[in-house]
């Protein structure tokens, strides 16, 4: 009595979270706010008020004031938390495309590598180098038909390519149709949507070394009709590819990146 104490105060509550991560509310549709910036801060939620006791309002004609206020209680919210990769560029593909392989080849990953489906079964990122320049590499566990119907591990994963300036769809030499396989991965990119089936696509016929030259040129052929294009031929395994492969995704990569920053410099030049 007499001192004119107060209460502690409550300490801020800070979540750390990867930059990509997406914070929406109850009903896991309404975005909240994008954290793509390393070192954004939201506030998600005010703390309580604490009130303020009888000396708050103690004024010189009223030295003793009989008044209190006792406070306001704090915000409650039940949120979701949703992480999509930052990336440049996003492998897409059935199982066993040839997709670890390569971000092993390409990048100091170490995703896992077998000869049996899904062997992918988080996403993965990689740092690609090629001319002295460098961009990040993001690879997801394969698609299957149906997978926006949830077959498989279905589409869940792909949220983290939908930041991505580029994709680099592989189909394995190994199929016995690639046309089909291609066509199968491009009806679930389009039936999830989010722009993903609008991006620029590099298409490339992985593990070529596995073909004979009269086979490589039938399923080149093949996947040439279904993507409307000649794809690239590519051999994570013996590096044949590589580098052009590399490069045709550095250019879209600089590209992007170029038109990013020109507004930026047209400023400095006024």
């Amino acid at each position: 009595m007499g001192r004119n104490m107060t209460g502690a105060k409550g300490a801020d509550v800070t979540l750390k979270v990867p930059a990509g991560t997406q914070v929406f509310e109850e009903d896991n549709e309404t975005l909240i706010c994008d954290l793509t910036v390393v070192g954004q801060r939201f506030l998600l939620a005010k703390g309580g008020n604490g009130g303020f006791g009888n000396q708050h309002f103690k004024t010189s004609t009223n030295q003793a004031p009989r008044r209190a206020n006792p406070g306001l209680p704090g915000e409650e919210l039940n949120i979701w938390l949703r992480l999509k990769l930052i990336a440049d560029a996003g492998l897409v593909g059935l199982p066993n495309a040839g997709k670890s392989t390569f971000l092993a080849a390409v990048t100091a990953a170490k995703p896992k590598i077998a000869d049996y489906p899904f062997t992918t079964l988080h996403p993965g990122l990689g740092v690609a180098r090629i001319d002295a320049r460098e961009f990040v590499i993001a690879d997801i566990p394969g698609l299957i038909e149906g997978a926006h119907e949830g077959v498989g591990i279905g589409d869940r994963f792909l949220g983290h390519v939908e930041r991505t300036r580029v994709l680099l769809h592989l189909v394995s030499a190994q199929e016995e149709d690639p046309g089909k396989a291609y066509k199968t991965v491009r009806a679930e990119l389009e039936a999830y949507g989010h722009g993903l089936a609008d991006k620029i696509e590099i298409v490339a016929l992985s593990q070529v070394d596995t073909l004979d030259a009269d086979a490589r040129k039938k399923k080149l052929a093949s996947l040439k009709r279904a993507a409307g294009r000649a794809p690239m031929l590519l051999s994570a395994v013996t590096g044949e590819g590589v580098e052009a492969v590399l490069r045709a995704l550095m250019s879209v990569v600089a590209e992007a990146r170029e038109r990013i920053a020109a507004p930026i410099e047209t400023r400095w030049e006024k």
